[in-house]
């Protein structure tokens, strides 16, 4: 079984793009034209949120009244919009990809030992009830001939984390997304989550944590490699 995640461009297709004349100047053309639209994407989302605001200030609105709730005394005269505002800073990760924020952070790279960042705070609404969840969650990657920036990989978990999600989809997004910009030989995420669902209401149970975990390539396959990331990952 292969144990990459992903399959590999055939190296005489990249050698013979390789030698064509004027290689050097379409990577700077692609690069700039890669910028160019990631602003007028970035500028083009900024004004969808815009046009968006009214209605969802007025949802809120309607919310606080069935609530029972004046909408016109002082503390609540601007929660609407102030809602309005949070709830798309929440789920800004819709209108986000794992291009926009790598920026050609991937780096060619003779590693390949097991890379770990651990500890990387969440912060996410369950889908379910619309209350949040947070906690930790560990990344491992075996480098196929190329790293990546390490801040990228916590940025890779704020796209994810900024939606409507339920911790076990929350994962495996993660794990996908390195997957498949890196294509390294091996993936392992691990979440660890306090559900307010399952504090503020329902069973309320203070002290409970939900543990997910996805493994892709040889953390799936090597029963050793798999123990060497969780010993790591999730020693105190």
């Amino acid at each position: 079984m292969n144990s990459h995640c992903n399959g590999k461009v055939g190296e005489s297709a990249v050698e013979e793009f390789h030698c064509n004349n004027g290689f050097s100047d379409l990577i700077i053309d692609t690069k700039k034209s890669a910028v160019v639209h990631r602003k007028h994407e970035t500028s083009r989302k900024e004004a969808e949120d815009e046009s968006r605001l009214p209605a969802l200030e007025a949802a809120y609105t309607s919310i606080l009244r069935h609530l029972g709730e004046d909408t016109d005394r002082e503390g609540l005269l601007r929660t609407p919009l102030r809602a309005a505002k949070a709830i798309q800073f929440f789920t800004k990760g819709y209108h986000e990809t794992i291009d926009d924020i790598l920026n050609n952070a991937i780096f060619d790279e003779d590693h390949d030992e097991m890379v770990i960042v651990k500890d990387i705070d969440v912060f996410s609404l369950c889908e379910h009830h619309l209350v949040p969840f947070f906690g930790k969650v560990h990344i491992g990657y075996i480098p196929n001939k190329k790293v990546v920036g390490l801040s990228k990989l916590a940025r890779i978990v704020e796209i994810f984390s900024r939606r409507l999600q339920v911790q076990e989809r929350l994962t495996k997004q993660i794990a996908m997304g390195i997957c498949e910009a890196l294509q390294p030989k091996g993936v392992a995420v691990v979440v660890e989550a306090a559900h307010m669902c399952m504090v503020m209401r329902g069973v309320q149970k203070m002290n409970s944590r939900t543990v997910t975990s996805t493994m892709l390539g040889v953390y799936l396959e090597d029963p050793k490699t798999r123990e060497e990331f969780l010993a790591l990952a999730m020693h105190a």
